[in-house]
């Protein structure tokens, strides 16, 4: 195996330069502000886990996990999600806390992925679960709660799309009875919104010109609140027709939360995990591809750690939206630079200290020939060895002070 270059690094790692990360340290900021003004309180919770306990219940597939050993030959991983460690916490520390429990979270995971793939194995997220309620109000907060936490960190033009996984089971029920593998390998093809695959598969399992109809006819439930009765014509199955019976006072609570606009219903939404058991959405914003936020329901995870309990919540991905935004200017440093020489250099840090006393960020520089002077630019602002500084003032010798 070749040794790796001095300036390589793992695939799917990167760094983040100090412009990256101030927006994105930024964006958590704002999101995780937003989320405490609805009451969710932070949590922090190891990187490291035992793959016996978090790391079995994360429902992240072993190929994407990353292992080591400690020095007794107990198995770890890194933490593939947040949503498992933090029910282990509800179970242990917090299990004499009262629900619901609403609880936010800001920390990178790690997801191993193939080479050719191009994915971060290495990805931020900020979070929130409420634990302990069971009700389409519960569903429909964390769902109002991930729009409002796209706002707050600057995504303006998106939409969140949401399903019942239940739908869909109660609908391969009624469709495929005791076919577990076709219904597997269709849950498949949706889940990689493979349609072209899925109506393929449908015509190679020999169904009833009936059960091919209403199979196919889930591709087109994707739209307003009407698609809760044109699903309810679609199916008999008890299980699916109460999954739309929830998802539709979900929609009528995101309506009286005024953000019906950002929201659409698509049945063909299933999440990606398989702990999920209720409502389940993602999030796009309209210049990318990829999901920036994905949430659902999971009833049965808690019980792993021997407190069965609801729950509902979701993730932001902070490092996409960061991608979506990129590095500008709205949240830029005002940065003051004091220069002096020797007969100014006690004056000027000590209005150095002043400043950062107030919050300012002050850079302090002893005057060198050798760099010459700050050159101002046509906005105003100042240059000097590379940083530009929205103020920049003198200390020392006959000149004394001067502000620029």
């Amino acid at each position: 195996m070749a040794k790796p270059k001095v300036f390589e690094k793992p695939t799917g790692l990167k760094d983040y330069l100090p412009n990256a990360v101030r927006k994105l340290r930024h964006i958590e900021r704002s999101v995780l502000d937003c989320m405490n003004g609805w009451g969710y309180r932070q949590m922090i919770t190891p990187t490291l886990e035992y793959y016996d306990t978090v790391g079995a219940a994360s429902s992240t597939s072993d190929a994407k996990l990353f292992k080591l050993l400690n020095h007794r030959g107990q198995t770890l991983v890194l933490r593939s999600d947040v949503t498992a460690p933090i029910a282990r916490v509800v179970s242990s520390l917090l299990k004499e806390a009262p629900f619901p429990l609403r609880i936010s979270y800001h920390a990178n995971v790690f997801r191993a992925f193939e080479e050719e793939a191009g994915r971060d194995a290495e990805f931020f997220q900020t979070g929130v679960e409420l634990v302990g309620d069971p009700s389409p109000e519960a569903d429909a907060e964390v769902v109002a709660l991930a729009i409002a936490s796209l706002k707050a960190a600057g995504v303006k033009q998106f939409k969140v799309a949401i399903g019942h996984v239940g739908f869909l089971k109660g609908l391969l029920d009624e469709t495929l009875p005791g076919r577990e593998d076709a219904q597997s390998q269709l849950k498949d093809c949706l889940l990689g919104r493979d349609y072209v695959g899925y109506r393929e598969l449908l015509r190679k399992l020999s169904l009833t010109e009936a059960a091919q109809s209403e199979l196919e006819a889930i591709l087109r439930l994707r739209g307003g609140q009407e698609i809760c009765a044109e699903a309810l014509k679609l199916s008999a199955n008890e299980t699916a027709r109460a999954s739309i019976g929830h998802l539709c006072e979900i929609w009528n609570a995101l309506a009286e939360y005024g953000v019906s606009e950002h929201v659409l219903i698509d049945l063909t939404m299933i999440g990606d995990f398989s702990y999920y058991t209720g409502m389940t959405f993602e999030g796009y914003a309209s210049d990318l591809g990829f999901p920036v936020a994905s949430g659902g329901r999971y009833d049965n995870l808690l019980a792993q750690f021997g407190r069965p309990a609801p729950a509902t919540g979701f993730a932001l991905k902070t490092n996409r939206i960061l991608e979506l935004l990129g590095e500008d200017e709205e949240c830029a440093d005002k940065r003051v630079l004091l220069m002096y020489d020797g007969a100014g250099r006690q004056a000027a840090l000590a209005e150095a200290q002043r400043l950062r006393a107030e919050g300012s960020i002050a850079v302090t520089e002893r005057r060198s020939g050798e760099f010459g002077e700050p050159a101002q630019t046509a906005n105003g602002t100042f240059i000097y060895r590379g940083n530009e500084y929205s103020q920049f003032e003198f200390y020392g010798g006959e000149e004394g002070r001067t502000s620029r």
